[in-house]
């Protein structure tokens, strides 16, 4: 008899689970715990519209208050769980409250990966992770403040565009050859490229961070090759790293994420998790994986849930991923790590095009950039492992769907 689940985590994974957990009828003791002393929210409009003003904080919350008072669920919000005992199926909160079990879900997320080089820690240097991380940044929104991003990811990227759509001078510091290099196609990152600096954002690549200097709070950011960027904000954008440490401190099988199976169970029966903390197998793709993706968040708790009730559902979900920067939609799905070939559709200078990967004939991937036809059609077609003519598919104006 399950009566009392508790869930760690207020993020988009946590909240999904609760909603899910109700919905299918679970009728006990139902607790979410989260470190933040905010409603669960969506993290995404952080770097965008909410960074700009043009969202506010109420509009960001999965569910007002009213929806937990109304499911019975217990939140305890403001409070970070500081030790997990699964032998006792009990967890211990920071004010000293235990709670116990019957079973554990861990959303713990991902948290920011941090800079270590010198003055690293200088006041006016910021992350974007959190609620709470926005308003100092915000605070430095003043005309022709020079910010400097290091990190030519989505979260720099992104960031970099709504700075400067604020006014600001914004520049970008990437330490690889080019900006997302690890996500996207070589054209894609020379599209963004070029559309950031059509906007007038600097776009540095090959550039190393060494040091950050200032009397009292940061002034310049020194680079490898002794050049230097002045900096009235630094913001920091260069990666994330899982949040694993409840969970390995309790004994549970940790390797870049928490590990699941396809049931989304850890190593010990009673304790699942899901959303970016996970490293859990793809079945379509046939290895594990770590996604940083509010799809993949909202779906593995779907499914985590239904486990969490006895009713055995794998995850097998194709994923997917976006990132608004200006006027521009990147859409990704599928992963494209074994491709052999590349299948360019449409035009780059028209700003609608998409990237394909092929291995062999089978469809992996598709980036698609302003292409919304594209990326949906591919969705489809990745998860029944379509055999598509490349021929056909070059040509942008046969759909994705007639390329077989």
């Amino acid at each position: 008899m399950i009566s009392t689940i508790l869930i760690i985590g207020g993020g988009q994974a946590g909240a999904q689970a609760v909603d899910t957990l109700r919905r299918e009828g679970f009728g006990g003791r139902l607790v979410l715990i989260g470190d933040e002393p905010e409603l669960p929210y969506q993290r995404p409009p952080l770097s965008k519209k909410y960074l700009s003003g043009e969202m506010t904080a109420d509009r960001l919350l999965f569910r007002h208050r009213s929806f937990y008072d109304e499911h019975r669920v217990e939140l305890k919000l403001g409070l970070q769980a500081v030790r997990l005992d699964a032998a006792a199926r009990e967890v211990e909160l920071a004010d000293g409250e235990k709670l116990s079990y019957d079973r554990l879900l861990l959303c713990l997320g991902a948290g920011s990966r941090q800079l270590t080089c010198p003055g690293a820690t200088l006041p006016g240097v910021h992350y974007l992770r959190g609620l709470g991380d926005v308003a100092p940044i915000q605070a430095g929104f003043k005309p022709q403040a020079r910010v400097v991003i290091v990190g030519g990811g989505y979260i720099g990227l992104e960031t970099a565009a709504t700075c400067r759509q604020m006014g600001c001078e914004v520049t970008v510091l990437e330490m690889a050859d080019r900006i997302m290099n690890r996500v996207v196609a070589p054209l894609v990152s020379e599209y963004f490229a070029r559309e950031h600096r059509m906007h007038g954002v600097g776009i540095v690549c090959d550039m190393r961070v060494v040091r950050l200097e200032g009397a009292g709070r940061v002034e310049r950011v020194v680079c490898a090759d002794g050049s230097t960027h002045a900096a009235d904000l630094v913001i920091v954008g260069v990666g994330a790293i899982a949040t694993t440490l409840l969970a390995s401190a309790a004994g549970l099988a940790c390797d870049n994420g928490i590990v699941v199976d396809e049931y989304c169970r850890t190593s010990d029966a009673a304790i699942y998790a899901a959303g970016d903390c996970t490293n859990h197998p793809s079945l379509r793709f046939g290895r594990r994986v770590r996604l940083e993706s509010v799809d993949n968040a909202f779906e593995q708790a779907k499914t985590a849930a239904l486990n969490l009730l006895d009713r055995p559902v794998a995850h097998d979900r194709v994923p997917w991923f976006w990132s608004d920067q200006f006027d521009n939609k990147l859409l990704i799905v599928g992963l494209s790590q074994d491709h052999d070939a590349q299948v360019l559709r449409g035009d780059p200078a028209s700003r609608s095009f998409s990237v394909c990967y092929l291995k062999g004939r089978e469809l992996l991937a598709v980036e698609a950039v302003n292409h919304s036809k594209d990326y949906m059609a591919a969705r489809k077609l990745i998860a029944e492992r379509a055999l598509l003519n490349p021929e056909k598919l070059a040509v942008s104006e046969v759909s994705l769907k007639d390329s077989m």
